[in-house]
């Protein structure tokens, strides 16, 4: 795919190559492969259109300064001018950046590779297929999904999207919390439910769950199964509740994802994990290596060894493992399904667990990196101003479906992806409810449907686009057109930093200032004229920016409506 900044990265190699046969720089400088070339697109115009800063990592290795290694780099890209497809000007700045002045050709050939590629357009292989297993959400199945969850959800399904992208062969999971004490306290709190609706008088304890959804349970129950629970035994019946509220539970948070656009290839049940017996192999294989000790009654995991600043208790002095324990033996099940990496999105609360589960990996003899662990923080729900603390129907907090329902999926979605993921999100219900560009995603999406209306009236009105192929976009001459070619350009780098960073609210902001541009350009430039050329190519540039779009949005999980 037409990528302009593999091109200046290839022109970057062969000039430090030649470099180093004219020993110019020392042959100590290696070969530098197209991912240890920073190419970036410049910020300011006046910089010109591409900046690296090769010259100062070269500069470490050779113990020169960074200007000087910068001079012979573009020494050697200067003769090339006027030699390759886009370079026009090389510069050297600051304390030692190249700056890349390019010809507007690429810029044209953008346009046409845009529409060429569709939907392919910011697609890529830099994962070279490697097997990636990212894990997300995984609430507890005791109450509905909330708002905290839905961020987790966005977010998750959208690195996923961004990792598929750009060439990972990645699967999601949904690990089940299903093995500890919370759902026999979920059935307990259905059963009592249940006794209450039957007239009985009985205490419903504040350790149970307090939500109005639990009493919708025991209805449930109740309605399908009356004649059969009256006459159970009481071991029974509470096997009964823990099993009928845990299956409804879980459908009822299957619904709610879909709701919100998300789906899992994988649901993975912690109670199956425990009744393999993955814990006891576990444990087995950590005394085989001497990774173990026995203190006060309780088995203790040697995590000093790699890094944590205590050792962890893997079974307490009862017999009864540990979370730590469980986890450890959850992620051993997943390496031992083949995959080379994996990313799991905690919590900011469980910020001291990450480094004890990471060395239980090591421990058991996989590399710690094949664990990455992102910490989404928090968010808040704002309304009128004022921070929204209760739920109409859940308690204290507001469900994903509530959620859902008062703004909608794809606003929903698209002010979860805003921040980045370590920040905390104040979420606006006016806002993300508004219909004005106050709204980031109503003016993205109406970007998009703006220029599905500008085909339309083209259609209308006889003028029939033959593609951007045989457009003359040298026709595109006003600033705010080249600006927007440049940042359709950009949008396939966008996408690899995206997912290199593990950050998909790059590509929120990415999408907001392309529809920004647009609407400029629409608002000082006559898409429809009596001029059939300039008609033509300023038609290329906006299905351009569409395809763009709608690409984005896509990753994102946000539609892209061609009416609004």
């Amino acid at each position: 795919m037409h990528n302009v900044a593999e091109d200046v990265r290839r022109e970057i190699r062969a000039a430090v190559a030649n470099a180093i046969a004219s020993s110019e720089l020392a042959a100590q400088v290696g070969e530098y492969q197209t991912h240890e070339v920073p190419v970036e697109f410049a910020r300011d115009k006046s910089y010109g259109d591409f900046a690296t800063t090769v010259a100062m990592l070269l500069a470490k290795r050779l113990g020169r300064p960074p200007r000087q290694v910068a001079e012979v780099i573009a020494a050697s890209l200067k003769s090339a001018v006027g030699k390759t497809r886009y370079i026009r000007r090389v510069e050297v700045a600051g304390a030692g950046f190249i700056n890349f002045f390019l010809s507007r050709a690429w810029l044209e050939e953008t346009i046409r590779a845009v529409h060429a590629a569709g939907p392919a357009y910011g697609r890529s292989d830099v994962g070279r297929g490697k097997r990636v297993q990212l894990e997300f959400v995984s609430a507890n199945p005791t109450g509905p999904m909330n708002v905290v969850n839905a961020r987790a959800a966005a977010v998750g399904a959208a690195l996923a999207n961004v990792l598929e992208a750009v060439g990972y062969d990645v699967s999601t999971e949904y690990y089940i919390n299903d093995a500890g004490n919370q759902v026999a306290v979920l059935g307990e709190s259905v059963e009592l439910r249940y006794r209450q609706l039957q007239g009985e008088n009985v205490e419903f304890p504040e350790r149970c769950y307090q939500g109005l959804y639990i009493m919708d349970i025991a209805r449930e129950a109740a309605a399908e199964h009356g004649e059969r629970l009256k006459t159970m035994a009481p071991a029974e019946r509470a096997r009964f509740f823990r099993e009928f509220a845990l299956s409804r539970m879980l459908e009822s948070q299957k619904r709610s994802l879909a709701r919100f656009g998300v789906g899992f290839d994988v649901w993975f049940s912690e109670r199956k994990l425990v009744e393999s017996g993955a814990h006891q192999e576990v444990l087995r294989i950590l005394r085989e290596r001497g990774m173990v000790y026995e203190k006060d009654g309780a088995t203790w995991l040697c995590s000093t060894k790699f890094g944590d600043d205590k050792d962890r208790v893997l079974v307490k002095s009862d017999g009864e493992y540990t979370y730590l324990a469980g986890d450890i033996a959850y992620h051993k099940n997943k390496l031992d399904r083949g995959f080379d990496l994996i990313i799991d999105i905690w919590g900011p609360d469980h910020h001291g667990h990450v480094v004890p589960t990471r060395a239980g990996i090591q421990a058991l003899g996989y590399p710690g990196e094949c664990l990455e662990v992102l910490l989404l923080q928090f968010l808040s729900i704002l309304s009128g101003g004022e921070r929204v603390k209760m739920s109409k129907r859940a308690g204290e907090f507001v469900t994903m479906d509530e959620l859902v329902d008062e703004v909608g999926r794809d606003a929903a979605r698209y002010f979860m992806l805003m921040r980045n993921i370590e920040s905390h999100l104040d979420f606006d219900l006016e806002l993300a409810k508004r219909q004005s560009q106050e709204n980031p995603v109503y003016y993205v999406q109406y970007a998009h449907a703006r220029i599905c209306s500008i085909f339309r009236q083209a259609e209308e009105n006889g003028v029939k686009f033959e593609g951007a192929a045989s457009a003359d976009l040298s026709r595109l001459e006003e600033e705010i057109e080249l600006d927007i070619a440049r940042k359709i350009a950009a949008y396939p780098d966008e996408v690899v930093t995206s997912a290199a960073d593990r950050a998909p609210n790059r590509l929120a902001k990415y999408a907001l200032d392309l529809a920004g541009l647009f609407h400029s350009f629409y608002n000082s430039c006559r898409v429809m004229s009596d001029d059939a050329g300039l008609t033509s190519a300023r038609l290329a540039l906006s299905g351009a920016v569409g395809i763009v779009l709608r690409n984005c949005l896509g990753i994102l999980g946000i539609s892209a409506p061609e009416k609004m």
